[in-house]
């Protein structure tokens, strides 16, 4: 479970339909809706540049927040839709939905690696290139992972980690059904080329020795 899930602080609206919404945009606010769990639609507003930030810091759409609103209950949601005005590209109306905690979601899961001083490749002076630094994964809402843990003691230079090599939380998948990269421990290019010169070495001796 993650330890924080940021909050996501809005206003509650007065008023519902394209007058209030308009009214809602004209003072920078951003229209939008909070849907399902089994309660009312209720309609909301945050501050236009918080909204942008937000969504610069990317992610918005996969990421659970706790929803503060003045007058109700904190509750867990999700942004399904983000409209953007056609011209400028700039947010217009969003709608978030409430999330039960066996809802399935999609979330983006930061990859943690870890014994980076017990890896064989690493000692040799290889290099860890991390492909994914984040794995989309299926996940119920009530059980969140923080990370995902990636054991870098042992591996060696040429070894690559796999989805299939970390454990994932009991109940969640990922999203692309194929064994897909998570990192790989490379040569560094000058152990590299003293290994080419090496080849290339024992190739001309064996000729040599043929002729």
């Amino acid at each position: 479970m993650a330890n924080e899930i940021p909050d996501l602080v809005c206003q509650e609206r007065a008023g519902t339909g394209k007058g209030a919404a308009r009214a809602a945009r004209r003072a920078h606010l951003v229209p939008g809706v909070v849907f399902g769990g089994d309660v009312d639609p209720l309609a909301i507003q945050i501050p236009y540049n918080e909204l942008l930030k937000k969504l610069k810091a990317g992610r918005f759409k996969s990421t659970l927040f706790n929803l503060k609103v003045e007058g109700h209950d904190d509750v867990r949601v999700i942004c399904r839709d983000v409209q953007r005005d056609i011209v400028k590209d700039l947010p217009t109306h969003f709608d978030l939905m409430r999330l039960r905690r066996t809802s399935k979601i999609n979330l983006f899961i930061p990859v943690e690696f870890i014994n980076e001083e017990e890896c064989v490749g690493l000692k040799r002076g290889g290099v860890l290139t991390v492909v994914r630094a984040e794995v989309e994964l299926v996940v119920t809402a009530g059980d969140i992972p923080e990370k995902l843990t990636v054991d870098l003691a042992g591996k060696a230079i040429g070894d690559v980690i796999h989805i299939s090599d970390v454990t994932l939380p009991q109940g969640s998948k990922p999203t692309i059904d194929r064994d897909f990269v998570i990192a790989n421990v490379s040569a560094p290019s000058g152990l590299k080329s003293a290994d080419d010169e090496a080849e290339d070495e024992a190739e001309e001796a064996e000729a040599a020795a043929e002729e």
